[in-house]
């Protein structure tokens, strides 16, 4: 990739630092939760289910009902005054809803080695993926150590949050490569003008 391009809306991003995050980072330079074969590769780059499990049965009903859990994920993490136009408690309600649902079970087969491996008990529905999600959203967001720690990204017409974990909490962009190299050649850029003025 290029300095100073953007990330292309095929190109999925999990460097949040939170699952919930990263769900929020798919709207990100454009929607990218847009059809069942995008939303299974989220699923599967989330690690919201184990490495080779099947997503066959996902009709066009989920990837709806992930990008509303998105937008109320959003709304939480920006606080009451965002300007996404959701109210506030009504996000909170279907977030807190959501998580009700039982997550995917996991349980513990022998691998082809011989060594235990994670599996899901049966096929995961759309709902209990949604409630792993909503319920690390309802962790971070009443977790007042990792609350604290959200961040937004300081690079330009970028919307993106994410965990701040860096040493010294001193991160600035949700991608050092995406958002901190636009920066990096703008601040160039600027030097190089005032030289050449």
């Amino acid at each position: 990739m290029a300095l100073g391009t953007a990330t292309p809306p095929y190109e999925l991003r999990f460097d949040a630092g939170r699952s919930c995050l990263d769900l929020l980072a798919t709207t990100h330079p454009a929607e990218r939760l847009d059809g069942v074969e995008r939303l299974c590769a989220w699923i599967a780059g989330a690690a919201l289910v184990p490495p080779g499990t099947p997503l066959t049965h996902a009709d066009a009903s989920w990837p709806v009902a992930f990008r509303e859990l998105r937008g109320y994920v959003g709304q939480l993490v920006r606080g009451p005054h965002a300007p996404d136009g959701l109210p506030y408690e009504r996000a909170l309600a279907r977030v807190n809803e959501t998580a009700r649902a039982a997550p995917p079970a996991p349980r513990a087969v022998r691998g082809e080695d011989g060594t235990l491996v994670r599996e899901l008990a049966g096929p995961p529905q759309c709902a209990a993926l949604l409630a792993v999600l909503a319920r690390d959203a309802v962790e971070l967001l009443t977790d007042p150590v990792a609350r604290a720690a959200v961040r937004e990204c300081e690079g330009d017409d970028c919307p993106l949050v994410y965990l701040d974990t860096s040493r010294g909490r001193r991160r600035r962009w949700c991608s050092s490569e995406v958002c901190g190299n636009r920066e990096r050649v703008a601040r160039h850029r600027r030097r190089a003008a005032l030289e050449r003025a």
